[in-house]
C-alpha cells in the first residue's frame, strides 16, 4: 500500500543516523533554471506525488517546456538515487561488489567519453561514484543545463538525458539484485519501490530508456505496471 511521506522521511532520517553518512545532493550554484521556473515545476511534482498518482505525476504539465520538465526531474531523480544508494555505503563496497552488476547476467562497465574513453570494469561503488560525478558535472555546465530563464537548451539535450537515465537505471538494478534485503533491514524498501516506480513511469512516458536496458528488472516493472 501507500507509504505515508512523514513515515518515509523518518525512515530515511533514521537510516542516515545509523550510518553516519550523508549522500551528496545536487544544489545548483545558480538557482535559476532549476530555480525561477524550476521552483514552480518542483511544486507541481510535489503536489502530484502527494496525491499518490505516479502516472499523473510524470506527465508534462500544460503549457510547460519539455526540456525544463526533463531538467527538473533529472535533478530530482539524481538526488533521490544518491540518497537511496548512500544508505548502502557499508554494504556496497569493492569487496562485496567487485564488479558493477545486476545479477549474474548483466555487468556494467564505465566510460564517459572524456576522462575515460574506453569502458573499464570497476566495482559497484566506483561505478556509482563515476556516474554521480559525471552527472553533477553536466548539471553544473550551463551549456548543457542552462541556468538563466530564456537561455536555450542544446540541440542534443534529449540525447544527454537519455544517457543519464539509462545509467541511473543501472544503480536501481544493482540495488535490487544485490542489496534489497539490506534495504528491507533499514526499512527503506517501500521508499525504494515508490521511487523506482516513479522513475519507471517517467522514463517510459518520455521514452528515455530502451526496453532492452530494462530487462534486468523486467519482472518488477511488470508488477508495478499491473497495479
Amino acid at each position: 500500500g501507500a507509504f505515508p511521506p512523514e513515515k518515509m522521511k523518518d525512515n530515511i532520517f533514521s537510516a542516515f543516523q545509523n550510518l553516519g553518512r550523508s549522500a551528496k545532493t545536487f544544489r545548483p550554484k545558480k538557482s535559476l533554471s532549476v530555480g525561477a521556473k524550476g521552483a514552480h515545476l518542483k511544486n507541481h511534482i510535489a503536489a502530484t506525488l502527494g496525491r499518490g498518482d505516479l502516472r499523473d505525476a510524470v506527465r508534462l504539465p500544460p503549457e510547460e517546456d519539455l526540456n525544463e520538465w526533463l531538467a527538473v526531474n533529472t535533478v530530482d531523480f539524481y538526488n533521490a538515487i544518491n540518497m537511496i544508494y548512500g544508505v548502502l555505503s557499508e554494504w556496497c563496497t569493492s569487496d562485496t561488489c567487485p564488479v558493477m552488476s545486476a545479477g549474474e547476467k548483466y555487468e556494467y562497465h564505465w566510460a564517459d567519453g572524456q576522462r575515460i574513453k574506453r569502458p573499464i570494469q570497476c566495482s559497484a561503488p566506483e561505478y556509482v561514484d563515476y556516474l554521480m560525478d559525471w552527472i553533477e558535472s553536466l548539471l553544473e555546465d550551463e551549456r548543457v543545463f542552462p541556468q538563466k530563464v530564456g537561455d536555450p537548451f542544446p540541440t542534443n539535450f534529449k540525447d544527454t538525458i537519455v544517457t543519464i537515465f539509462r545509467r541511473l537505471f543501472r544503480v536501481y538494478a544493482h540495488i535490487y539484485h544485490s542489496h534489497f534485503q539490506q534495504m528491507v533491514s533499514v526499512k527503506m524498501d517501500a521508499h525504494l519501490n515508490t521511487n523506482f516506480k516513479h522513475f519507471i513511469f517517467f522514463v517510459k512516458h518520455f521514452q528515455l530508456v530502451g526496453s532492452d536496458d530494462l530487462v534486468p528488472l523486467q519482472e518488477l516493472i511488470d508488477t508495478f505496471e499491473r497495479k
